[in-house]
């Protein structure tokens, strides 16, 4: 598996705001393993992960992604043929992570809104920066105050602040978007 898997799971805990007690004691292990499954001493076994992983709310395949390619390339690269959708299950919207690695100080993520789906209400501002371009079809951002209309081609960058967003039109609306600091 490798030390990312690792490195994923203290990205993925630290994002969720749990400490390394309450995620050891979710899937019954000590803090010292998971210490030292985070520092990449210990290797999980595939039980171990797929609890943790159902606790951090990604699928098991989110830690093997890119396991089959070159080592040199892990972390720097990883293939279209690797990502795995991600992110919560809300209705409408199915997420990619595109970053090779959590462990940086951005990610990218490509997101599919489906037509008529929305964010059901804002989303709360965290201490991140959010910024993308709109890759295909049309989207409706909210950003604080104001409604945005986007069109494919056009990019958007926000700080701490509490949006939405909503697709009203009749086809997938596709963003690449950029989060700093990492959030999965």
């Amino acid at each position: 598996m490798g030390h990312h898997v690792g490195e994923d799971i203290r990205s993925l805990r630290k994002s969720r705001g749990m400490t390394l007690l309450e995620l050891a004691g979710d899937v019954g292990r000590s803090v010292g393993w998971l210490s030292q499954v985070e520092r990449g001493q210990t290797t999980p076994s595939v039980h171990d992960l797929g609890q943790i992983s159902e606790r951090l709310g990604v699928n098991i395949s989110f830690f093997f992604r890119s396991s089959s390619r070159a080592p040199e390339e892990r972390g720097l690269v990883l293939r279209a043929a690797d990502r795995t959708p991600i992110g919560s299950q809300e209705s409408g919207l199915v997420e990619e992570l595109l970053s090779p690695t959590l462990s940086g100080s951005f990610e990218m993520i490509k997101s599919t809104f489906a037509p008529g789906a929305s964010s059901g209400g804002r989303r709360k501002a965290r201490p991140k920066e959010d910024g993308g371009v709109l890759i295909s079809g049309r989207l409706t951002l909210i950003i604080g105050d104001r409604e945005i209309q986007l069109e494919p081609g056009d990019s958007f960058q926000f700080r701490e602040t509490d949006y939405a967003w909503r697709n009203d039109g009749k086809e997938p609306a596709v963003a690449i978007w950029i989060v700093s600091p990492p959030i999965y």
